[in-house]
Order: structure tokens, then C-alpha cells, then sequence
């Protein structure tokens, strides 16, 4: 895996081109600061996420197999093989990652990577021509991400992707985690976690993480939206630099990680309509994070 390092090697990031450009390890001063879950064989093959993820073309989950965006209507084809379901049956985080094979040159602390949406296989899920630029670069205490799509044939493209940071504090335990939400309004859901449209205030913004349970959808984001993590003299800082629009904070119990994911559209938006925004054709939609140790 290319593996990028700021100068004087404090912070190091490594990548794996062929598992969708999964950021697999992000470690400051010798500290791993990623869940990695059950490891990128397991996150390339059956969609176990972990690390840094990029969830395309959709994020979070579909509502049924199906959607109608940008003046197409599509069905989904048999998931085996191709996209994951979660425990009600509905596709989820979008196309396997050993499916996502990019292009990346790797220098020093910076990374560049191009993925070419074409082929049977990508065109039955999300048949929409365009291609993805990815950059990624390393300061000290400090991780970088910019995706963009631009739109390379006739049509439009809708953009519902999103990234899934699985953030951890070494040394500490979550009981012990400050927790700040940069956002106002939380998605009401359904039974199955798909957004019914409806909002409400997000109380408390602050709190302590403990053994909470959080898997929910944000908008009303602040200005710019900025998501932390601290405990013990160490805290992790996320800021939405541009392009995402909305959030995801997920954070189950029995499990020391909390991530805060930037979403440009909300779950279910393929279907819903909600927030889509939609590339015209010739034109690009940039997006980017930054991940930040605070000491």
C-alpha cells in the first residue's frame, strides 16, 4: 500500500488503491488513529468497513434496490458479488471495494489517484459516465481528503457518496470521550433507518460518548462543520471543508470508535430526492475533509 508522511515523519497515511482507496492506517507519532476492524481483506471482499472508507457511489443505505435520479430509473442487480445488504436486506455503502481499482501515484506527502466509472459491472449499479479525481496529503497532525466527479458524457450525474472515518483515541476508552457535533438538526428515521423526511433539533451537541448509542443522520450543519473526539489530553478534530452538505455520526456500543461521516446527501437520497445534488454534464462536484490531532 502506498504510504504518504508529512515532514519530519511525524504523521504517516497509508492507501490501498485497489480496495477503493481505503485510507487502511493513519498513525501520529507512532499511534494508530483508525479502528481497523477485521482488516482490508475482509473490507475489500465483503464491505466491512474500516480505516477511512469511501462509501460510492451511494452511502448508508437504499431503501428498496432500485432508484430514479438525473432522468434515469435503475434496478439494481443480485447483490452477491457486487454490493452489500445490511440486516434488513437493503443495499448498503454502495459497490464491493475490490471492484474500485485506482490509478494513484504516491509522493512524499501527498497522493493522487483516478478511477474511470465504466464497465458492465459499475454502469448496472450507478449508470451515469464520469470519473473520480482523489488527493490526499499529510501535514504534522493533520490528514487532508478531496474527491471530486466530474461528468464526462452527456448526462447528468447525481452525487449521494460519502466517507466513513472510524476514529479512536489511544490510550482511552469511549466512557471517557468528549464528543462535539457540528450540526443542529437530526433525520427523524423509520423502523429500517431510512430517513422519512422530517427533522428535529439535535440536543445535546455536546456530550460524553459512555456507552450511547449512535447511528444518525445530521443536517443543519454549522459553519464550517467541525466533529470532535477528546479524552486525556488528546482529541481528534474532523472539519467538512467543502461539497458535503450533511452527516452521519455512528457510534455502536461495546466498541471503542465513533465515526463522523461527511455525506453529500442524506441516506436514501438516490430514492428520496432529498438534498441530491445533480453534475451537469462537462461540470465537476468537489469534496473534501480535514482530520486533525489535537494535542
Amino acid at each position: 500500500m502506498p504510504t504518504i508522511t508529512s515532514a519530519g515523519g511525524e504523521t504517516a497515511a497509508e492507501f490501498a488503491p485497489e480496495a477503493n482507496m481505503v485510507c487502511a492506517s493513519l498513525r501520529h507519532r507512532g499511534a494508530e488513529l483508525l479502528d481497523l476492524g477485521r482488516g482490508l481483506q475482509a473490507y475489500a471482499q465483503q464491505g466491512k468497513t474500516m480505516g477511512i472508507p469511501l462509501l460510492y457511489p451511494w452511502a448508508n443505505r437504499l431503501a428498496e434496490p432500485a432508484y430514479a435520479a438525473a432522468g434515469r430509473s435503475v434496478t439494481l442487480p443480485e447483490a452477491a458479488g457486487r454490493y452489500s445488504l445490511d440486516p434488513n436486506g437493503l443495499p448498503i455503502h454502495g459497490a464491493l471495494p475490490e471492484a474500485l481499482r485506482w490509478r494513484a501515484e504516491a509522493d512524499g506527502d501527498r497522493i493522487v489517484a483516478r478511477l474511470a466509472w465504466e464497465g458492465d459491472d459499475l454502469l448496472a449499479l450507478f449508470p451515469y459516465a464520469h470519473e473520480l479525481a482523489y488527493e490526499a496529503s499529510v501535514a504534522c497532525g493533520e490528514l487532508t481528503v478531496t474527491i471530486t466527479l466530474r461528468a464526462t458524457g452527456s448526462d447528468e450525474v447525481p452525487v449521494a457518496f460519502g466517507f466513513h472515518p472510524y476514529l479512536t483515541l489511544p490510550g482511552s476508552r469511549r466512557q471517557e470521550w468528549r464528543v462535539s457535533l457540528g450540526a443542529t438538526q437530526r433525520l427523524l428515521l423509520d423502523e429500517r433507518m431510512i430517513p422519512t423526511g422530517a427533522r428535529e433539533p439535535l440536543a445535546p451537541r455536546e456530550l460524553v460518548l459512555g456507552d450511547q448509542s449512535w447511528d444518525d443522520g445530521l443536517d443543519g450543519l454549522a459553519a464550517p462543520p467541525r466533529f470532535s473526539v477528546a479524552a486525556l489530553g488528546i482529541g481528534l478534530e474532523l472539519t467538512f471543508l467543502e461539497g458535503f452538505g450533511f452527516a452521519q455520526v455512528y457510534a455502536p456500543p461495546g466498541h471503542d470508535y465513533i465515526c463522523f461521516e461527511p455525506m453529500t446527501a442524506p441516506t436514501n437520497a438516490l430514492r428520496s430526492g432529498d438534498g441530491l445534488t445533480v453534475v451537469a454534464p462537462g461540470a465537476e462536484h468537489r469534496a473534501g475533509f480535514r482530520l486533525r490531532v489535537l494535542a
